[in-house]
C-alpha cells in the first residue's frame, strides 16, 4: 500500500520544452511542404541512385544506428535500477571453535538489497534515459541529412567540372582554329609572329585548365566513394559518362519556419538534451531526502551438510532502514545547483540552435537566389562575350582590326564561359544546402529497426548476447516504464511560433 501511494511522488520540475523565437514567414520567402525526398526535384536518377546507396552503405550512419542500440541498452540500466538494486546467492562454509570442540556450519541463501524511489529519483533517471535514446535517434537523421547534402553536393562538383571541362576543350578547338588563321597570315606575310605567339600563348594557357579541372573531379569522385562505404575508384559503374550539372526547379518548397521544431535533427538533439537536464535536476534533489531501502535475505543453516535440506534449517531475515545524508547537504544543494545550471545551459543552447537553423534557411536561400540572379546577368554577358568575339574575328580576317582585338575577346570569352559553368553549379549547391539547413530526408526512414544492417547484427549477435535488442523497435520497446514515442517530437505542434 505505501509503495503504491508513494509511485507518483516524484521529486524535481516536470519538463516543458523551453520556448524558442522563430518567424512566421521566411525574409527570403518560400512557402508550403517541405520536399522531404528533395534530391528528386533534380530529375537525375545518377543523383538518386547515389543517395539511395549512401543510406544503405555509409559507415557513419551505420555507426550512429548502433550508438542507438547503445542508448537502448543505456536505458535498460536506468530502468533495472527500479528492482532490487543488488541480489546475490550465497554458499558458506564455516569452521570454527565452539564450547572447545571444533564446529562446521553450513549454510545457502539468497541476499538482497532494496533501495525504493521514494521520490522519484529512479524514474527521473529513466526519463533522462528516455531522452537520450530520443537523442540518439536525431542524431542518427542528423548524420543522414549531413551525409545526403554531402553526397549531393559532391556529385554537383563532378558535374560542374564535367560542364568545365566541355567548355575547355570546345574553347581549345576554338583557339586551334584561331591559331590556324593567324599562322595561314603569318605565311601569307599579312601578319607579324607577335599575332602567332599570342595566340599560342592563349591556347597554352587555356590548355593548363584540363590537368587542373581533371584532378578536382577525381578527387570529388574519390570523395564520393568514401560516402558510398566504398574505396577510392572511379565509380564508373555509377557516374557513367560526364554529365550536365542537375538544375531544380525554381520554386523551393521550405514549410513554415516553425516547422523547423518539429522536422530539424539538430533541434531536436537539442530539445532532447534539454528534457535530459531537466530529469537531471530530479535525480539530485532526491538526495536532498531520506533514502529508503529494504535489505533481506532468506537461506538455509546447518552444522551438518545432512540436515542443510531440512525444514528446519531455514532461515531469513528482513530489515526495512533508512538513510539520511543531513552533513552533507551542503555537496547535495551545489550538486542541484549545477543540474539545474546545466538544464539552462541545455535549454539557452535549444533557443539558440532554433536561431542558428533559421538562420542557416534565411542564408542558404539568400545565396540561392543571388546565384540565380547572377547567372541570368552572366548569360546575357556570355551571349555579348561570343557576339563580340565573332565580330573581331571577321574584322581580323578583313584586315579591319588588329589581333589584339581578338585576343581581348577571346579572353572574356574564355572567362564568362567558365563561370557561367562554375555558377550554374553554384545554384544547385546553394539550392542542396538550403534543403541540408532545412533538415529534410531523414523522413525517408521508415521505421528504426533498419538502423544497422542485418551483417552488422550477425556480428553482433556472434559476439554479443542482444537479446530482442537488434529486433525490436527502440519507439515501441516493451519494458516495465512505458515510453514515449521519439518520433513523436518531430509531429508534436510547438504552439504559438511568436
Amino acid at each position: 500500500m505505501l509503495l503504491a501511494l508513494v509511485g507518483g511522488c516524484m521529486v524535481g520540475p516536470d519538463y516543458k520544452r523551453p520556448e524558442a523565437k522563430v518567424n512566421e514567414t521566411y525574409a527570403e520567402g518560400g512557402d508550403g511542404k517541405v520536399n522531404v525526398e528533395w534530391w528528386q526535384t533534380f530529375n537525375d536518377p545518377v543523383l538518386v541512385d547515389l543517395i539511395e546507396t549512401c543510406y544503405r552503405q555509409n559507415l557513419t550512419l551505420r555507426q550512429a544506428g548502433v550508438r542507438v542500440l547503445q542508448s537502448m541498452a543505456a536505458r535498460g540500466i536506468a530502468v533495472g535500477d527500479l528492482f532490487p538494486q543488488s541480489q546475490a546467492i550465497q554458499g558458506t562454509v564455516s569452521r570454527g571453535v565452539s564450547q572447545e570442540r571444533y564446529a562446521t556450519n553450513w549454510g545457502v541463501g539468497f541476499d538482497a538489497a532494496w533501495e525504493i524511489d521514494f521520490w522519484g529519483k529512479f524514474r527521473r533517471a529513466i526519463e533522462a534515459s528516455d531522452a537520450e535514446l530520443d537523442g540518439s535517434l536525431a542524431q542518427y537523421d542528423s548524420v543522414m541529412v549531413s551525409l545526403f547534402g554531402e553526397v549531393a553536393s559532391t556529385y554537383v562538383t563532378i558535374r560542374t567540372f564535367d560542364e568545365r571541362l566541355a567548355i575547355a576543350h570546345q574553347n581549345i578547338a576554338a583557339l586551334q582554329k584561331s591559331l590556324d588563321i593567324v599562322q595561314e597570315k603569318l605565311d601569307a606575310g599579312a601578319t607579324s609572329e607577335i599575332d602567332v605567339a599570342q595566340a599560342k600563348s592563349l591556347l597554352k594557357s587555356t590548355q593548363s585548365l584540363i590537368p587542373a579541372f581533371e584532378a578536382g573531379r577525381k578527387q570529388a569522385i574519390y570523395a564520393l566513394a568514401a560516402l558510398l562505404g566504398r574505396p577510392p575508384d572511379p565509380l564508373q559503374d555509377i557516374l557513367g559518362k560526364p554529365g550536365t550539372i542537375p538544375q531544380a526547379n525554381a520554386e523551393v518548397a521550405v514549410g513554415a519556419p516553425a516547422e523547423l521544431l518539429r522536422r530539424l535533427p539538430s533541434v531536436r538533439i537539442a530539445e532532447r538534451g534539454a528534457a535530459a537536464a531537466s530529469a537531471d535536476i530530479g535525480v539530485a534533489k532526491a538526495d536532498l531526502y531520506p533514502s529508503f531501502f529494504l535489505n533481506g535475505s532468506i537461506g538455509l543453516s546447518s552444522n551438518k551438510f545432512s540436515s542443510l535440506w531440512n525444514s528446519s534449517a531455514w532461515t531469513g531475515v528482513i530489515e526495512p532502514g533508512f538513510s539520511w545524508p543531513i552533513f552533507n547537504y551542503g555537496r547535495i544543494r551545489n550538486n542541484v545547483r549545477v543540474a539545474d545550471a546545466n538544464f539552462q545551459a541545455a535549454a539557452l543552447n535549444y533557443q539558440q540552435t532554433v536561431l542558428d537553423a533559421a538562420s542557416d534557411v534565411e542564408s542558404s536561400l539568400a545565396a540561392y537566389v543571388g546565384s540565380l540572379d547572377q547567372t541570368a546577368f552572366v548569360h546575357e554577358s556570355l551571349t555579348l562575350s561570343q557576339r563580340a568575339y565573332d565580330l573581331s574575328m571577321i574584322q581580323y580576317r578583313e584586315g579591319d582590326t588588329p589581333y589584339t582585338r581578338v585576343i581581348q575577346t577571346q579572353e572574356s570569352l574564355l572567362s564568362v564561359s567558365d563561370s557561367y559553368a562554375s555558377l550554374r553549379g553554384s545554384i544547385a549547391l546553394n539550392l542542396v544546402a538550403t534543403y541540408k539547413a532545412l533538415g529534410g530526408g531523414w523522413e525517408i526512414r521508415k521505421g528504426v529497426t533498419e538502423l544497422v544492417p542485418e551483417e552488422t547484427k550477425k556480428e553482433m549477435r556472434e559476439r554479443t548476447n542482444w537479446g530482442s535488442y537488434l529486433d525490436e523497435d527502440p519507439v515501441a520497446a516493451k519494458t516495465l516504464i512505458p515510453r514515449h514515442d521519439p518520433d513523436k517530437i518531430a509531429r508534436e505542434p510547438v504552439g504559438d511560433p511568436k
